[in-house]
Formats: C-alpha cells, sequence, structure tokens
C-alpha cells in the first residue's frame, strides 16, 4: 500500500511539473456589432467573446479592460501619466473628453456581477465575476452592449477633421499567462499585450465613407469597388485620382480576422484608394492597399509601393506575412507619434514627410505584424521586445533603400549616401551610440521617466544592442536567429527569455552576458 502510494505521488507530481512547464495561452473568439453616429461622435454596440481556458487553472473571474474609459477625467493613469511626463507634446487643455456606458456583462446569458479595480484612478478595467469557476478547457460566452463616446484624436483614438479612429474601442479581455493577470489601464506610453483569437465585426456608418480595418472584408460589391478604383489610382498616380462614391444612407460592412490580438478600423470620406497585390517567395499573394488624404502635391502617390517594399522586406528577413492584406491609413497629424500599428492597418500621421521618412514610418508599422501581432510579446512589461527589435530592422530597411536612417532625416552629411552598407550602418550606429541613454533597456513601460526616455530607451538603445549582436555574428546569422524565433513563437506569447533560448538554438552560443545587459544601466 504504501508502495502503490508512492508511485501514485510520483506520476501525480510528474504530472503537475510537466503541465506547468507546458506553454498554454488563452484563446478569445469575438463577434462585435458596432454602429458610428458621426454627429455625436459616437459607438453604439454589442459583444459577445466566447473566452477558453486553457491554463491549468480555474477561473472565478476575468478582468476585462475598458479602455475608452481613460479618456474619461484628469484622474485616470492616461491623464496623470501625461501630466506628469514634462517631454509631452499633448495639450490636454483642448481635448474634448471620452468614455464608455451602457455595459451590462452577461455570463452565458446570465447577468454577471462586476467589480471595479481596488485603484479608484483605474477606471478603465473591470473584474467580470463568473457564476461558476471555469475549470481548465472549458469556455464561457460573456457578453455586453456599450456606448462609447470618443475623444477628440490623442493618444491613438478618437475623431478629427471628419475622420475616425476607433481604436482600443471594444471591451476586452485582460491577459491571462503563467505569471498571472495582467489587468493594466490604458497609457500612453506604453503600448498592448493581448489574447489571440478571431473576430467577426459588423460596422454600421454612413454609406459616403471609406473604411480600413483589421481583417478581410466580407462584402464583395464593397471590395471590388476598392480594389478596381485603387487599382486604376496606382496605375494613374500623378492625374487626378478617382475617388470613392458611395451610396445615400448606411450600409454594413461585415469583417473577418483570424488569430489577432486586437481589432481596429479607420474610417474618412473622400479619401484616395490605392491598391495591388505583393507576391511572396513561398508564392502567397497579399492584397495590399493604403488611403490616403486627397490633396495637392501629396508625397503618399507612392505609398502602395512602401506598404508592399515594407511586407516583403520583413517576410524575407524574419518569416513569411501571415495575414492575406496589409492596409495602410493617413490619419491626422500626431504630436507624440509617426504611426500607430494594429493587425494588417496601421495609419501614419506624419502629414510633413519626406518620401525616404515616410517610407521608413510605413515600414516600422508594417513590421508590428511581426513585432506585436504575429509575435506577441508583452509591450508593457518588455517594450524593447517590441520596439527595440522592429527598429532594428527599419533601421536595416532605410540603410539598404536609401542609405538613410529616420533618426537623422535630413540632417544627415551628404558623404554618408555615398558608403557602403556596412560603413554607412557603423556610421550612424557611432553617431546613435553617442547619445545618452543611462536608463535600463528591459523595464516596465510605465516606469520610464518621460516619453523621451521611453523613445530613446525602448526604440534606440534597444536597437544598438541588437546591432552589436550582428557586430559578433553577422547579419544573415542574425536573420537566422530571427527565423528560428518566429518559427518557434508565431501567434504566441514569447517572453523574453524565450526569445533568448530560440537565438541560443540558433546561434549555438549562450547569450547570459548579452542578455544581462538588458538589465544594466548606463551605456552599452
Amino acid at each position: 500500500m504504501v508502495r502503490l502510494l508512492s508511485l501514485s505521488l510520483l506520476l501525480t507530481l510528474t504530472t503537475t511539473v510537466f503541465a506547468q512547464n507546458a506553454y498554454w495561452q488563452q484563446h478569445v473568439d469575438y463577434k462585435i456589432d458596432v454602429a458610428l453616429d458621426d454627429k455625436s461622435n459616437s459607438l453604439k454596440g454589442n459583444m459577445n467573446v466566447v473566452y477558453k481556458n486553457n491554463s491549468p487553472e480555474s477561473l472565478d473571474f476575468i478582468w476585462f479592460h475598458i479602455w475608452p474609459n481613460a479618456y474619461k477625467n484628469d484622474s485616470t493613469a492616461l491623464f496623470q501619466q501625461l501630466r506628469n511626463d514634462s517631454t509631452s507634446h499633448e495639450d490636454l487643455t483642448q481635448i474634448t473628453r471620452g468614455e464608455i456606458n451602457g455595459l451590462n456583462f452577461k455570463v452565458d446569458g446570465k447577468v454577471a456581477k462586476t467589480e471595479p479595480h481596488s485603484n479608484p484612478n483605474y477606471i478603465d478595467i473591470i473584474k467580470v465575476v463568473l457564476p461558476k469557476s471555469l475549470k481548465p478547457g472549458q469556455s464561457t460566452t460573456i457578453s455586453t452592449d456599450f456606448l462609447v463616446k470618443l475623444p477628440s484624436y490623442f493618444s491613438r483614438s478618437g475623431y478629427a477633421d471628419g475622420q475616425y479612429m476607433a481604436t482600443q474601442w471594444y471591451p476586452k479581455p485582460a491577459v491571462f499567462d503563467k505569471n498571472g493577470w495582467h489587468e493594466f489601464p490604458y497609457l500612453s506610453m506604453g503600448e498592448y499585450y493581448s489574447e489571440y483569437g478571431n473576430f467577426k465585426v459588423n460596422i454600421t456608418l454612413p454609406a459616403e465613407y471609406v473604411v480600413g480595418a483589421t481583417g478581410i472584408l466580407q462584402n464583395k460589391d464593397e471590395l471590388n469597388q476598392y480594389k478596381t478604383i485603387g487599382a486604376k489610382n496606382t496605375a494613374n498616380r500623378t492625374g487626378t485620382p478617382e475617388l470613392y462614391k458611395g451610396k445615400a444612407g448606411s450600409k454594413t460592412l461585415t469583417y473577418h480576422a483570424e488569430n489577432v490580438p486586437d481589432f481596429a478600423w479607420f474610417a474618412e470620406k473622400g479619401v484616395v484608394i490605392q491598391y495591388d497585390t505583393l507576391k511572396l517567395r513561398s508564392g502567397k499573394i497579399v492584397d495590399a492597399f493604403t488611403y490616403y488624404k486627397n490633396k495637392p502635391n501629396t508625397i503618399w502617390n507612392n505609398s502602395i509601393d512602401y506598404a508592399k517594399d515594407g511586407t516583403r522586406y520583413y517576410s524575407e528577413k524574419i518569416g513569411e506575412y501571415d495575414y492575406p492584406t496589409v492596409q495602410v491609413f493617413e490619419g491626422p497629424k500626431n504630436n507624440s507619434s509617426g504611426g500607430m500599428e494594429y493587425p494588417m492597418i496601421t495609419i501614419i500621421t506624419v502629414p510633413d514627410a519626406s518620401k525616404e521618412y515616410l517610407d521608413g514610418v510605413i515600414a516600422h508599422e508594417i513590421g508590428h505584424n511581426w513585432f506585436m501581432s504575429m509575435l506577441g510579446s508583452n509591450e508593457r512589461m518588455h517594450t524593447w521586445q517590441d520596439e527595440g527589435l522592429n527598429t532594428y530592422y527599419q533601421f536595416r530597411y532605410e540603410a539598404e533603400k536609401y542609405r538613410y536612417n529616420s533618426i537623422f532625416r535630413d540632417q544627415m552629411p551628404p558623404q554618408m549616401k555615398q558608403l557602403p552598407l556596412d560603413d554607412f550602418q557603423k556610421t550612424a550606429y557611432r553617431a546613435l551610440s553617442s547619445i545618452p541613454m543611462e536608463a535600463a533597456i528591459d523595464q516596465p513601460a510605465a516606469d520610464f521617466k518621460t516619453s523621451e526616455e521611453y523613445g530613446l530607451i525602448s526604440y534606440l538603445k534597444a536597437s544598438i544592442w541588437l546591432y552589436e549582436l550582428e557586430q559578433m555574428f553577422g547579419r544573415d546569422k542574425i536573420d537566422a536567429a530571427f527565423q528560428e524565433y518566429f518559427k518557434t513563437w508565431k501567434h504566441k506569447h514569447p517572453q523574453p527569455e524565450d526569445m533568448k533560448a530560440s537565438f541560443e538554438k540558433s546561434l549555438g552560443i549562450n547569450l547570459d552576458d548579452f542578455f544581462a545587459e538588458l538589465k544594466k544601466k548606463g551605456s552599452l
């Protein structure tokens, strides 16, 4: 009896250890119906999300982000961060506030209890209490109505001059992973960490609007119009563009997206559409669209080429673009960023750019389809794993194509453009390394003192760190390491230790000391 008990205990312990070490991640499936009221600048909708618990733990509640409330008043974490940031360029006095109302959460059809976060300033987080524990392997359906009052455009979301940026607009479950819940509030300095899922989204709005969104447009007539008009504008880039003319009344557009961590959409009347396709090395065909403002002498008339080039470049260096479409939408000028990425679509907010700078920004934001969407790292805890890796490849793209670096923009000495590629990169990185950057690379986004420090460290210092690895092994081996990383962790949530293990496997060397540099202050 004792022997059998010991054997049983041993088997239990072995199974438990295996279960703890095996990778898992949660899964969500969304069905959302939303309508835009462009008179009140609001969104009215309802959502059903099927949440599957793939963890080894039973769950008694699920945290939800209700991020439109971040824009509600001056006491939210978002406004506190902006007020405390001496390098922020946001004019908080000119912002029309936004919020989310009308929430009535139900779990499997029954009214659910909700609880606020313990921090009274985190009004953009809510706990949905489950009526019974959600055991490992089980799923539950959570539904709610919602009414979003959009803010005037700032910090990625809102409306401006007849254009709508619907981002962080729907209630979204927080990530639950091996480290527990990540129910953080929305911040401007610091981005996202989201569960992978599938989306079916119906968007109702006045018929004159052109819409770009995460996913594939299911309305064949509308899609064919975009493609037909867009192809004509791509073929005739210097003439008068053909514009989309919607019928009177409203329309409902349906989008499907699979295995993505987020859904965003943008809408505007009178924009120019460009359309083309690109063929990847495997033979896969990707639809490419750009949407931009109809204005004279715009440098956006070649934006379709930039979208295609960026998608092809990242596919060849890291791993093939996994989605069926790539889209770029010109947005209003944003003083705090050049663009913002979402799966399959990005918004670009640099109207005064040169062609080289615009191309680089588009490449960077498209690159986030790898470092954010397909490789879903925790951007709030390890921003460098998203922004720094992406900036490294952006700098390579710009250098190879133009002998250009977007940090220097037009202040680059003319003789630099005549240098061979390796010499150009060494010169550029030597100059970047001379910029004082004291903070450690690997720290939570919220811990950076200012947005300027956040950018310098998470983007530049992290790209310098990776360039040093390139100097040790060469570009081809670095690309091979990224391909190993991508192959292993695509559509998953890699932590820094997972990236390290993939690189060590590919490069065949222990990288303890190199990755330890991420935690050190001062110059590299």
